[in-house]
Formats: C-alpha cells, sequence, structure tokens
C-alpha cells in the first residue's frame, strides 16, 4: 500500500485533480469503488485568500472520502502561503501543489506548469507552502517545458530538497499538453533519483494497466484523470461491468451522491456532461446520449438512469 508522511492509503490508485469533474460526489463515488485517495479541483490561492464563495464551496469534504487532498494553484509565493494557512482550517488530509496544468488561463499567469520554467520561483512557492500547512504537502509536475527541456529529475530533487512529503509527475510536458503518449519512463527515472513516494499520472484506462505501471516503472502510486470519467471501476480489479445495467447502476449511485451534495437543478448541465460519459463504447450509446441531454430536470434524468438499470424499455 501506499503511504506519505503520516497518511496511509487503502490502495495505491488515486484520483487525479480534474478542473470541473472532482468535486465532492465524484471523489466520494471513487472512494466508493477503491480509490485510495481523491484529489480536489485545483483551488486557486487568490480565491481562497479572498475567500470567494465559489472557491470555498470546491473546498465542501465530507468524512466518508478522507483521506482527500486538496489541490492549490498560483504563481504568487505570499498568497500561496497565506492559502496554505487558510487551507489548515479546513482540514485536508494532505495539500497538494499544482505545477504540472499545462492550460493557457493558467500558465498566462506563470502558474501551473509554467512554474517549471521558473524553477527557483517553484522552490520558493514549495518551501512557504510546506512551512504553513499542518498537513503534508505534495507536488505535482510535468516531464519537463517540451521536448528540448526534459527537467523533471532536477525538478523532483528540488522538491524533495523543499521539504515535499511525494512527488507526482505526468509523463508529458508542458507543450504537449493532453496530447501525444505519456512517458512512464521518465516516472521510473524520478523513483530512482529520489527517496520520496512518487506517484505516476498518464494515460491510464483500466486497473489492469495501473498495476501494469507500478511494477514497471517501480512507482509507489498511480493517478488515474480522464480514464476515471463516467468510469469509476477503473478503481476496482474487476473493472468496468460487461452488463450496461450495471453501468447504468453505477451512474446512479453518481446521481445519488449528487442529489446529496449539490445543487442539482443548478448544475444539471454538468451532471449530463458527467452521466453522458458512462455510455461511451456502448451500444445504442448515441440514443441513451440524447435522451440524458434532452432530460429536462434531475429528476427526469435519474428516472431515466434507474430505468436502464431495471433493463425497463425507455
Amino acid at each position: 500500500m501506499l503511504s506519505i508522511a503520516n497518511i496511509q492509503l487503502s490502495s495505491p490508485f488515486v484520483l487525479a485533480p480534474l478542473a470541473g469533474y472532482s468535486d465532492l460526489p465524484f471523489r466520494l463515488l471513487c472512494r466508493e469503488f477503491g480509490a485510495g485517495m481523491c484529489v480536489s479541483e485545483m483551488i486557486s490561492c487568490h480565491g481562497l485568500a479572498y475567500q470567494q464563495k465559489k472557491t470555498l464551496q470546491m473546498l465542501s469534504s465530507f468524512p466518508a472520502e478522507k483521506p482527500v487532498s486538496f489541490q492549490l494553484f498560483g504563481a504568487d509565493v505570499y498568497m500561496m502561503a497565506k492559502a496554505a494557512g487558510i487551507l489548515n482550517s479546513f482540514s485536508p488530509d494532505l495539500v497538494d501543489i499544482n505545477m504540472g496544468c499545462p492550460v493557457k488561463k493558467v500558465t498566462k499567469k506563470g502558474a501551473g506548469a509554467a512554474l517549471m520554467s521558473t524553477p527557483e520561483l517553484a522552490e520558493k512557492i514549495i518551501r512557504e507552502v510546506v512551512k504553513n500547512s499542518e498537513a503534508p504537502v505534495t507536488v505535482k509536475f510535468r516531464k519537463g517545458i517540451n521536448a528540448h527541456s526534459i527537467s523533471c529529475v532536477d525538478f523532483a530533487k528540488m522538491v524533495e530538497e523543499c521539504g515535499a512529503a511525494a512527488a507526482i509527475i505526468h509523463g508529458r510536458t508542458w507543450s504537449q499538453g493532453f496530447t501525444g503518449i505519456a512517458d512512464w519512463e521518465c516516472v521510473a527515472q524520478v523513483k530512482k533519483a529520489i527517496s520520496l513516494p512518487v506517484i505516476g499520472n498518464g494515460d491510464i484506462g483500466s486497473f489492469q494497466e495501473a498495476r501494469e505501471r507500478l511494477r514497471t516503472s517501480g512507482c509507489d502510486g498511480v493517478m488515474i484523470g480522464r480514464g476515471a470519467l463516467g468510469n469509476p471501476w477503473v478503481f476496482s480489479e474487476d473493472g468496468r461491468p460487461g452488463l450496461p445495467a450495471d453501468i447504468f447502476k453505477g451512474a446512479s449511485r453518481h446521481l445519488e451522491l449528487m442529489q446529496q451534495h449539490l445543487d442539482v437543478e443548478r448544475l444539471l448541465a454538468v451532471i449530463k456532461n458527467h452521466i453522458g460519459r458512462y455510455v461511451k463504447h456502448m451500444k445504442g450509446s448515441a440514443q441513451i446520449r440524447k435522451q440524458i441531454y434532452e432530460s429536462s430536470s434531475f429528476t427526469e434524468l435519474h428516472t431515466l438512469m434507474k430505468d436502464l438499470a431495471s433493463n425497463q424499455q425507455v
């Protein structure tokens, strides 16, 4: 099993921070399906420091999801330190620093993967977050800036020297974004270079793939992102069910958790996006997806899923 500082995980497989997806219901669902830990969506240090309502809502948690990690992003040393201090009152088990997001609206402000191009600034941020956080701190970063600037090993050594409790590495460069194929050899190189727990990330679509990556890279844990969308079974050894009815039962459980923890009517479009992912590669998926997106209310959508799960004609 994977241990980070004093945190013992029940599984080495972790849900990645996914903007727009890793909300409380999805994290709870993935924990139910076997994830050892889940990481929140990216939380802006400025939004947290200024106590913005939307940012504070992203910090909603529930005992059943523990251990949980909250991920901070930003490029201002003072604001990141301040945000880390504020996070203490929310009692996360871990705090993760995002130094890997390649999205332009994040990197144009010097945050996310852009911090790999300013390692001196990245170092100051890590040291200050570690100093101000009561929870152990992890750092998520990438292979490098581009194919001509592969810096993950040196960056990982810096992360360790700054007092972080674990390193999380995505096997793509900043310039790749989410294109191309994730390089797991760089994960293996980072693991050999530092003594911290190392979690690898990139292109994991099944439990078996995750287990194989653990074996071949020697890393301590595997982080699963897009492969978990509409597929919480990625964290379960039995994998995605063969019967559509069982898949709809999983989608229905997701809806139950959404109903408990979200303003479901206001967020109906977001919810439809989540549920639409469950029918990917399924026979008749186009027609089912049409029914999902034509549902006029949360109740109608939930009834549709329950009827499909019961294998009734709808």
